[in-house]
């Protein structure tokens, strides 16, 4: 089961209790996961409070962990999500608790306490748009004090008297990595719940000590048919750390491998809204990998066609 919650309305209060999904902001930390594989889901409660403009989202919450067979998803017993995100008007501002009894960086393992606080500015004026989003991390893993940030920014202009409406972004992320996984500090940065489609469609890496830039362009083809071309590349922030995917699982370890560029990808996108409820998208995908790729393991091009259709009511 993907939801399953009683929800009461108590004045201005929104109580939330069960199975549910999450979508804070942007994602940029949790988010429903649609894109890959299957969707994230949590157990535990939520009460929403609103105050004029202002939403505060209190939660206390698991992650469930889907299982292989049906019927057999099962609430986490080593994770543990608590926190509080209060969403102003173009302003959002956070503090989640995050615990992994089991947790996994640089090739150990040990006991995850994690304190992120994060700040958010969005909002447009004219055609211009903007959001940016900064979060820094402290805690302890293993023994071993954590002190981790990230900032992310998207900026981007909308062209309505041109043909075909052209909007144009521009994203560019910079995720801390651990620096040296002797000293004794760990430096990496834990994105904990992410989006699926963080950097794109196909999004081989996952946003953990890395830099990346991301610029793109959209296109409003009529009908309600609307395409996009996009470009990435990715670089570790640093070399002391290796290259995670988007669960923050370690896929190419550092080793004493110096080169920083991951790789770079081509990215283009077509969507069909046939009605408020419908969509049908198709997109094209192609992932190059760089010399930190080529010096620690098989370097092979990623090739993905991506067809979707998601009926939403």
């Amino acid at each position: 089961m993907l939801q399953g919650f009683a929800e009461a309305q108590i004045g201005p209060v929104t109580l939330r209790a069960g199975r549910q999904m999450l979508s804070l902001g942007t994602e940029r930390i949790v988010g429903t996961r649609y894109g890959p594989n299957v969707p994230l889901a949590f157990d535990g409660a939520r009460a929403d409070v609103r105050i004029g403009r202002v939403i505060i989202s209190l939660m206390t919450v698991r992650p469930v962990q889907p299982g292989l067979a049906s019927f057999d998803d099962a609430t986490s017993r080593k994770k543990a999500l608590r926190g509080a995100y209060a969403a102003l008007p173009g302003l959002d501002v956070y503090y989640l608790d995050y615990r992994n009894r089991v947790a996994g960086f640089g090739g150990t393992s040990g006991h995850e306490r994690r304190h992120s606080i994060g700040l958010r500015s969005h909002g447009k004026r004219g055609n211009w748009r903007w959001n940016v989003e900064g979060v820094y991390q402290f805690g302890a893993y293993d023994g071993q004090p954590i002190a981790a940030w990230t900032v992310g920014t998207e900026i981007g202009r909308d062209f309505p008297t041109l043909p075909l409406s052209p909007a144009a972004t521009l994203r560019f992320n910079i995720v801390s990595g651990d620096r040296d996984p002797a000293d004794g500090h760990l430096g990496t940065f834990n994105a904990l719940f992410p989006k699926g489609k963080y950097f794109g469609e196909l999004s081989p890496v996952g946003p953990t000590n890395i830099v990346s830039v991301n610029p793109r362009v959209g296109f409003d083809l009529g009908g309600g048919v609307c395409a996009s071309v996009a470009a990435m590349a990715y670089w570790r922030y640093s070399r002391g750390d290796g290259v995670y995917d988007i669960p923050g699982n370690l896929i190419r370890a550092a080793g004493d491998r110096d080169a920083r560029f991951i790789g770079k990808e081509a990215e283009a996108t077509l969507a069909w809204q046939a009605s408020p409820e419908w969509e049908l998208s198709t997109s094209v995908s192609a992932f190059a990998p760089g010399a930190f790729i080529g010096q620690t393991g098989p370097a092979r091009t990623i090739l993905m066609l991506g067809l979707e259709s998601n009926f939403r009511f």
